[in-house]
């Protein structure tokens, strides 16, 4: 009976600090509600270009690496692929809808060290600058292994159109 008190208070400490994340969730969800959907992947493509294994990190607003887009699974962290293709770049997320971001939108690439909560070492993640609709965002993404992170930044430079 002396531990069941302390016990029920921990647990109902733990249930309000995850109603609080579910409720912030929530609210960025209605406050993004406006942001447009991205592309979906068109059934005709290019051959790909190159096609890199790693981690989907996040798509952020564009500059400020902790405000992350939580509507269309944008902010869902998993496993996947980016394709290169002639008609831009095919992200394949596991366990969420994939999506398309045509050459016409991209803006930039570069490498950073990290975003929305996750930080690995110096250039460690490849990100993507674009236009999401009338919103411009980053996203990141990590290749599994090292050696492959130069040749994805400078497939993916090679599609971004010239700025006149």
């Amino acid at each position: 009976m002396d531990r069941l008190i302390p016990v029920l208070i921990a647990v109902a400490v733990i249930a309000l600090l995850f109603l609080l994340l579910w409720l912030g969730w929530r609210g960025r969800l209605k406050r993004q509600a406006e942001i447009a959907a991205p592309d979906p992947v068109p059934q005709s493509l290019g051959d790909a270009i190159l096609v890199v294994p790693g981690s989907y990190v996040a798509t952020t607003t564009e500059g400020d690496w902790l405000d992350r887009i939580a509507v269309h699974q944008l902010g869902i962290r998993t496993d996947a692929t980016v394709e290169v293709r002639p008609e831009g770049l095919v992200w394949r997320r596991s366990g969420v809808s994939d999506f398309f971001i045509p050459v016409g939108k991209l803006r930039s690439v570069r490498t950073e060290s990290g975003m929305a909560g996750k930080f690995v070492e110096k250039d460690g993640l490849v990100v993507v600058s674009w236009r999401l609709g009338k919103q411009l965002v980053d996203t990141g993404f990590r290749t599994r292994q090292a050696e492959h992170r130069p040749a994805l930044k400078q497939a993916i430079s090679e599609l971004v159109p010239e700025k006149s």
